[in-house]
Parts: structure tokens; C-alpha cells; sequence
């Protein structure tokens, strides 16, 4: 083995040969992927990060190798053959030879495929267990026990090009950012725990008994502290935690690439950040979205509009499929007949009115009534409507109402036909432009629900019609802006206003007078940054002024003792003279995810956890010993019956 490592150094990754090398001698390392006997010569698959080369094991060839100029022992060559007898896959074993190309055997499904090497040495560095699974990208085995086995699980090519990309979106944030004037710098992990926001994980500290550290959620307020120390530009790529119930897209630790600037507009902010798109796209896709976004801008779209078309802030916009409020409408005609109709539009009263830079008012309501439209392409069969019925109703929703348009614009295979008049039924399908075989779906009452219901349904039957693959970006990306939300959201357990984003947004200056009226009304310089349906980013410009953040608190109920209790450190830096700022954080997690299609976080996470926060592969988290607790004055109280 040590002429290998001492002696003879890899040339070539397993995956770097081709056409261009034959005749060449080369130095390969890796593991076997597979191992083929046929009859006396031996071919060996070896795998390294690259790729696979193929390679030959026959002494027959001695004679052959030596007239391409290659020096042959003939008894290293036998025992290379010997050696690759015993091999089994997934040693890790070494190789010298020469690149010889296939001829007319070339195999397509390789990148080296038109070449192989044929074997003059071997040696091997570590014998292995028979693996517990096949390391192949296709693969039934279940994700518990690939994620017990994670370092095998890394072998495959598929993970293993996904965290290349990882790799590329770290390598070209780091370049972008230092290009455009940032600093990288690092905040603490072990920070005081402030109410509000994440659940936050809890360090017991040692040498303050009783206290605890909180793992940060979010570099947030250091790098506000950041702007105030007149640093002007930073970034970080930095490990945030936040100790809340897990789900496809979401990790107790998690990544975000991490952004502030001072002296800044939200515009400005937007630039900087699309500008960093495009590049990550071009190194890790070697896409350039120039072609779909020539100006290098990404669409903007009002939060209130979202809502009303697609029922969240983080549409899937590469369908249509949108929603139609027909709230105000049935309040005119008060509820078109329909009894359950009337009673939501009754209750339902302004809750906020939006204009946007087009001139178009987008109204919020307390209660709503939403339609969508099922073109009548896709043929849906009574059974497959009672299945969206049975869908709904696992989100919380009583029912999905419903009806199928008729040749003369009637009602049919609705309860709702009963009822209705003719006037609320045209207006309905002039409305929301039903045609003749459409299936109109409704959903009404409390507002949250209902958009809730209907985001989620609209995206259901975009799977279903094959309008967005079931999984992946299907080879197309579409990014927007969700701008001008509230900022307030009214908590109706608690019967107060609590902060959407957090309580230093800046309002904007039109929404200010509404702080100490109707906060209900105020909008802020929040944003979201979104792809294919899902929030890969999000940030606000931040209030730097005293008086309109007295303001703020003011709307959320904090008193000036709450907030010195909660935020002092920071107010009293903000006042000690803060440019103004702002910021955003991407999520690397997410962002990855997306880029190489995978179906889960775990996909593109190195050492990933469980949906229920456990590491498969070292059994964390685990008990520790009575004197370990002891040392932190800590004591365990355990639920019954744990």
C-alpha cells in the first residue's frame, strides 16, 4: 500500500478520463462498485466523486500494454489480477494502468464510457462489510436505515452531485458578496433568549447556575448591531436553530445565507440579492436567467394580491389556476341566494384596501367566499371530486362546495343550483370566466382558513392536471418578489396585534398615522423572496427611528419596561446613532433543495435529522449521566409513563 500513497500519486479522478487520455498512464483511487469475472479477465467499476472508470484486469495483456510504452512487470500484473479475485464491493482499493480506448464498445452511460484502463498494479487500502444497500441512486431502501447508514448514503452519485451543488451556491455567495463590497462576519451561536418568534433550544450554563443560553434563530439582531458599528455591508453563511415541529422543508439546524446593508433602499436591497440569484443559477446550473429576466429584475407582486389570487405569499406561479373572491360581489347581492352564503357575507367586514402600483384596489375581508375553476379538459368524474372533498377536509375545511357548468351556463350536480339565483349564478361565471363543462369549487368563511384551503387545493390539482411535476422544478424556475405586507397580524386567542416579521419593520410612511388607529392597516417594507411555490427568502428594511418605533410597540402592547426587558441591548445601540438599514436572509437548505430537485431537506443536509428531531446514524439526542446534570444544576422531570 505504501508505494501507492508514497510513491505513486493519483493522476485522474475516476470521472476525469476520457478520449483524450489514451496512451496515458494513470493513478487511480476509489471504491468498487462492481466487479464482473468473465472467465479470467476481470472488470472492476471504481467510483470515486467524479465518476466511474472502468477497468481491466488481464495478464494477457502484458504483451499489448507494453507495446503502447508502458513499463509491465509481470508479476505486479498477476498479482493485480489476483487481487481482483478477492475484491468485493465497496473496497477501497488503488490502481495503475493505461487508458486504452473501447472501440466500438463505448457505454453511453458514462461520461468515461468511451475509454478504459487496463491494470498493471492494484493494491488494497480497506476490505468492507457487504453494505446493508445497494449504493445506487435507485434504491427502495427505507429512509430510516440509509439515514443509520449516512456515510454509505454519501456514496451515491445522486447526493453527492446535490451537495456539489451546495458546494457551488457556498463558493459563488462567498465570491459574489466579496466582489460587491461585504464583509463575511461571524455572530454567536450562544445568545440570551428573547421571547417571541421560533421555539429557541436552551444551554444550561455551567458557571451561572440557574441561566440558560439560547441557541440563536437567526443572526438578526447582531447584524443590525453590524450597521451600527458602521460596517456598512455584511454577510455570513451561518447555522441557525430553531427548536419547533419538523416537516419536509424545515430542520431544527438549518442554513441561511445572511445579508445587511446600510443606507439602503428595499429596491436597492432587491438588486444586490438578484444579482446573487443570477450568479448561483450560473455556476450551480450553468443556467443564465438573463433569458427569462433580460433586465436582471424579478416581478413584484403585492401581498394582498397574492392572497386574493393564489391564497398565500409564496405563490407557485408557474400555473394559473387562480382564485376567485367573490366576497364583495355576493355582499351586493347579499350572499346570491344561498343561505350559508349570507351568513359569511354578513359578518365579513373590511379588514384592508390595497392599491397597487397599477391603479387596481385589492380588498381584504374577514370573512371570504373563493371560487377556482376546473377546466373542463381535465374530466373529472364525480368520484375524483368527492376525492378533492375528502382532501380539504383533512386541512380542517367542512366541505367543498361545488358545481359543473352546463351547456346554457346552469348549474348542475350541485346542491348550490337549489338555491341560488340566476343573477349571483351569471355574475359568478362571468366572475371567474366558468365555461361550459368547468368545475367551479367554493370555499368560504373565516379568511385565514379559507386561504389556507384553497393554496393548498389549487397546488393539489396543479399535481394532478401534470401542470408542476409531483416533485422537482421540472426544468423551469420562477421567482418573484411578494412585497407591501402588513405589518401586524390580530391574534385571536390573545385579542392583541402581534408583529408579522418582527417589531422593528419599518411601516411605510403612507401606514404610519395608522400605528396608534388602526394597525390593522399598516403596511411595512417587509418582502419575501419566492420560487416555484415556496419562500426561499425574506427580510424587511428595519426601523431606526426612535419615535415611530415607540409607535410600534405601542400597537403590540409592549410597554417601555417590556421592551427594555426584551430588546434594551439593541434599542439602546439604535440610539447611539443607527443608519438607516436593511436586510435579508436566504435559505441555503431550501435553496439547494430546489435547485437539485430533491423531494426533501434531508436530501441536500450532509447529517440530516428525522421529521421527529432524531439523528439515525449517532442515536442523538441521548440521555445523560445524574453526575452530568449535576454539574449543570440541572435536574430531568420526566411526562408519566416515560
Amino acid at each position: 500500500m505504501a508505494r501507492f500513497i508514497d510513491e505513486l500519486k493519483r493522476t485522474h479522478r475516476c470521472g476525469d478520463l476520457r478520449a483524450s487520455d489514451v496512451g496515458k498512464e494513470v493513478v487511480l483511487f476509489g471504491w468498487v462498485a462492481t466487479r464482473r469475472d468473465h472467465g479470467g479477465c476481470i472488470f472492476i467499476d471504481l467510483r470515486d466523486r467524479e465518476g466511474i472508470a472502468q477497468c481491466v484486469f488481464d495478464p494477457s495483456y502484458a504483451a499489448s500494454i507494453q507495446e503502447k510504452g508502458l513499463a509491465v512487470d509481470l508479476a505486479q500484473m498477476q498479482g493485480a489480477h489476483d487481487l481482483a479475485e478477492r475484491v468485493r464491493g465497496e473496497w477501497v482499493v488503488g490502481i495503475r494502468g493505461v487508458v486504452v480506448s473501447r472501440g466500438d464498445k463505448v457505454n453511453p452511460n458514462l461520461a468515461t464510457g468511451e475509454v478504459e484502463v487496463w491494470v498493471v498494479e492494484a493494491t488494497v487500502f480497506n476490505e468492507a462489510k457487504t453494505p446493508p444497500f445497494e449504493i445506487a441512486d435507485d434504491l427502495d431502501t427505507r429512509e430510516e436505515v440509509r439515514l443509520q447508514y449516512r456515510y454509505l448514503d454519501l456514496r451515491r452519485p445522486k447526493l453527492q452531485k446535490t451537495l456539489r451543488t451546495r458546494h457551488l451556491i457556498n463558493h459563488t455567495t462567498r465570491t459574489y458578496f466579496n466582489d460587491n463590497g461585504f464583509l463575511e462576519l461571524e455572530t454567536p451561536f450562544l445568545v440570551k433568549y428573547t421571547p417571541g418568534g421560533a421555539r429557541n433550544f436552551l444551554v444550561p450554563s455551567r458557571m451561572t447556575p440557574g441561566s440558560f443560553y439560547a441557541l440563536a434563530e437567526s443572526p438578526q439582531l447582531y447584524k443590525q448591531l453590524f450597521m451600527v458599528a458602521g460596517f456598512d455591508r455584511y454577510f455570513q453563511i451561518v447555522k441557525c436553530f430553531r427548536d419547533e415541529d419538523l416537516r419536509l422543508d424545515r430542520q431544527p439546524e438549518f442554513t441561511q445565507i445572511d445579508v445587511e446593508m446600510s443606507f439602503v433602499s428595499q429596491d436597492d436591497i432587491f438588486k444586490i440579492m438578484e444579482g446573487l440569484v443570477l450568479s448561483i443559477w450560473k455556476a450551480a446550473l450553468g443556467e443564465d436567467l438573463k433569458a427569462k429576466y433580460p433586465t436582471g429584475r424579478f416581478p413584484q407582486l403585492p401581498f394582498d394580491k397574492s392572497m386574493e389570487l393564489y391564497g398565500n405569499d409564496k405563490p407557485d406561479v408557474r400555473f394559473d389556476l387562480h382564485h376567485t373572491d367573490l366576497t364583495a360581489l355576493l355582499q351586493k347581492l347579499d350572499g346570491g341566494g344561498v343561505p350559508m352564503w349570507q351568513e359569511v357575507v354578513r359578518k365579513s367586514v373590511v379588514v384592508r384596501t390595497y392599491t397597487d402600483p397599477e391603479g387596481k384596489d385589492w380588498v381584504t375581508h374577514s370573512q371570504i367566499v373563493k371560487a377556482l375553476v376546473v377546466p373542463a379538459s381535465a374530466e373529472f368524474s364525480r368520484t375524483e371530486a368527492d376525492k378533492l372533498e375528502e382532501y380539504v377536509k383533512s386541512m380542517g375545511a367542512k366541505g367543498l362546495a361545488r358545481a359543473k357548468v352546463a351547456p346554457d351556463g346552469t348549474w348542475t350536480q350541485s346542491p348550490l343550483a337549489k338555491t341560488i339565483s340566476d343573477e349571483a349564478r351569471k355574475a359568478i361565471n362571468e366572475a371567474t370566466g366558468a365555461k361550459a363543462g368547468d368545475l367551479l369549487l367554493f370555499q368560504f368563511g373565516k379568511e385565514s382558513l379559507v386561504q389556507t384551503v384553497m393554496a393548498n387545493l389549487r397546488v393539489h390539482l396543479a399535481k394532478k392536471l401534470k401542470l408542476i411535476p409531483e416533485v422537482g422544478h421540472g426544468g423551469r424556475f420562477e421567482l418573484l418578489w411578494v412585497v407591501d405586507p402588513p405589518l401586524f397580524e390580530y391574534d385571536e386567542d390573545n385579542k392583541r396585534w402581534s408583529a408579522a416579521h418582527h417589531a422593528f419593520t419599518r411601516p411605510q410612511d403612507a401606514s404610519v398615522p395608522f400605528l396608534e388607529t388602526d394597525p390593522g392597516k399598516v403596511l411595512c417594507h417587509r418582502y419575501d423572496l419566492v420560487l416555484n411555490g415556496f419562500e426561499i427568502g425574506g427580510g424587511s428594511i428595519r426601523l431606526h427611528d426612535p419615535l415611530v418605533q415607540a409607535k410600534v410597540f405601542t400597537a403590540l402592547g409592549i410597554d417601555d419596561e417590556e421592551a427594555k426587558r426584551k430588546f434594551g441591548f439593541l434599542l439602546e445601540a439604535l440610539r447611539m446613532g443607527a443608519p438607516p438599514h436593511g436586510g435579508i436572509a436566504l435559505g441555503m437548505d431550501r435553496l439547494a433543495m430546489l435547485l437539485a430537485g430533491a423531494e426533501s431537506l434531508r436530501d441536500v443536509i450532509p447529517f440530516p435529522k428525522t421529521q421527529k428531531g432524531t439523528d439515525q446514524m449517532t442515536d442523538a439526542p441521548t440521555a445523560v449521566t445524574n453526575e452530568q446534570l449535576k454539574e449543570l444544576h440541572v435536574k430531568v422531570s420526566l411526562p408519566q409513563g416515560s
